[in-house]
């Protein structure tokens, strides 16, 4: 899960059906652009780093484009596996393309995997850029030097430990959707607890991705500091 101080507010025309903050359309390349989409299955207007981009191929195959720089008109949907598998099952992509079009039925796993890899891959490059510690004592004195952005917690570590943590750091977000071996594949180690990535670009990236990939990996997005 991704917590995060005060990410649970509502925005206003977030509903089902919002007409408010319309996206601005640009005839020439057919897509909307502004920052906001439509999600094709729920009618909601989002921000862009809400959802999830789609594009049709030249063979006519729906292809997610997770990164948003695929050439092709977007077709965009939340970034939820419930609402990716429905979209499947009814065939929305189809409609929303006006167009046949082939569809993957494990679509939905498919994205959760392109977020999680480039989850991962961000972490490779904050401990690179040596943007990143790991071991609790580590990242509790990046967090008393005010040098951690983002904590993250390995899903399946004790919960004693993320609690310490993040009471040391209310406000920070805290990612805990991987499991330590996970991590620890991340980190080039066999496996990781506790981590903290420090403000930047990366870390800013990587909750972006983490966000989204929330709504497709067995675990409930909760909001903390409400």
């Amino acid at each position: 899960m991704v917590r995060r101080r005060g990410a649970g507010r509502r925005r206003r025309g977030q509903g089902v059906g919002a007409t408010a903050a319309q996206p601005i359309h640009d005839e020439e390349a057919g897509e909307p652009t502004g920052p906001e989409r439509r999600c094709l299955a729920t009618g909601a207007v989002r921000p862009k780093a809400e959802l999830v981009r789609f594009v049709v191929g030249p063979d006519g195959k729906v292809v997610p484009d997770v990164a948003g720089k695929l050439p092709g008109r977007g077709l965009w949907l939340t970034a939820r596996r419930d609402i990716v598998a429905a979209a499947v099952t009814k065939r929305l992509f189809a409609r929303a393309a006006r167009q046949p079009v082939t569809v993957d039925d494990d679509l939905a796993e498919r994205v959760g995997a392109l977020l999680a890899a480039r989850c991962c891959d961000q972490i490779g490059l904050a401990r690179r850029a040596g943007r990143a510690v790991i071991g609790f004592a580590k990242v509790e004195a990046a967090l008393a030097a005010g040098k951690a952005a983002v904590l993250v917690a390995a899903a399946d570590g004790a919960a004693d430990g993320r609690s310490k943590l993040r009471a040391l750091a209310p406000g920070l977000p805290l990612v805990e959707l991987f499991t330590a071996a996970e991590l620890g594949a991340a980190f080039g180690r066999e496996y990781i607890v506790h981590a903290a990535l420090a403000p930047g670009r990366i870390a800013q990236a990587f909750v972006a991705d983490a966000t989204r990939l929330a709504g497709f990996r067995a675990v409930e997005k909760t909001v903390l500091g409400e």
